[in-house]
């Protein structure tokens, strides 16, 4: 009877991923090429066995071989990076959060972004207890002046864009507290500049007050918005930790780093 050949065990192929991993993470932290034998010392692998898994990663196009005996990461890295960011939506990142922060407060919160000189709301998280008519539905737009998204993102504007703007829009408004002259407008942008906040006082719908927290890409740059609307006597100052919480939690969701 012939003996069937035993099988052979999986722990060296999970060892030579974990290995070459790790010589991906030292490449990583070396903004020159680094030699093989510093690659080795580092890795506290033989130098035969280091050189052997980055030949492998090289033919990938995973690392680079600028010149005989030194090694950098490669472009086909910077691809795939490219591609998960490509894939990454500032919707999806959100909704999770934007659910756990409502289950939380118990009132509407709200994801925006800016489109020229408007923000458009792209989710929303909210439920009939809230006690509030949501007016605004998914899609809809508003003038950035009249809401604490958009004096986010007026605030991220230098001086003369944001004089631009209002020359632009006449800073049109919709209720008696609406900003509609140029220095309060200034004022409450200084703020939200110190403070990283931005409100929203009854200016879009009488009743109705909201606080805004900024959404930061992997580059630093203001993509989104992230709001609580609530009836105007029930917004809660102490929302504010978990505003920005939650702001944060989905901007480290898409890379960025600060």
């Amino acid at each position: 009877m012939t003996k069937r050949p035993e099988l052979q065990p999986t722990t060296p192929t999970v060892q030579v991923i974990d290995r070459m991993f790790h010589l991906l993470e030292i490449l990583a932290i070396h903004e020159e090429p680094v030699s093989l034998k510093d690659i080795a010392e580092q890795s506290k692998l033989h130098p035969s066995t280091a050189h052997r898994i980055l030949n492998d990663l090289t033919i990938g196009r995973f690392v680079e071989r600028p010149e005989p005996g030194s090694y950098r990461l490669g472009m086909r890295l910077l691809e795939l990076g490219n591609l998960v960011k490509a894939r990454l939506n500032v919707r999806d990142a959100a909704l999770g959060p934007m659910r756990d922060l409502h289950k939380l407060i118990q009132q509407p919160v709200n994801l925006s972004v800016r489109q020229g000189d408007e923000i458009v709301y792209v989710e929303r998280a909210y439920s009939e207890r809230s006690g509030m008519q949501v007016v605004r539905a998914i899609g809809g737009r508003a003038p950035l002046h009249l809401t604490s998204v958009g004096k986010l993102f007026l605030a991220n504007d230098d001086p003369a864009r944001v004089r631009t703007y209002a020359t632009r829009t006449g800073l049109a408004g919709q209720t008696r507290n609406s900003l509609t002259q140029l220095p309060r407008l200034e004022a409450e942008l200084d703020q939200a500049r110190q403070t990283g906040v931005a409100r929203d006082n009854e200016e879009l719908e009488l009743g109705v007050r909201c606080m805004a927290a900024g959404i930061y890409d992997d580059h630093g740059k203001l993509v989104a918005g992230l709001s609580i609307s609530a009836p105007a006597d029930r917004l809660d100052d102490k929302w504010l930790a978990k505003l920005n919480a939650t702001a944060h939690e989905i901007s480290r969701a898409l890379g960025y780093k600060n």
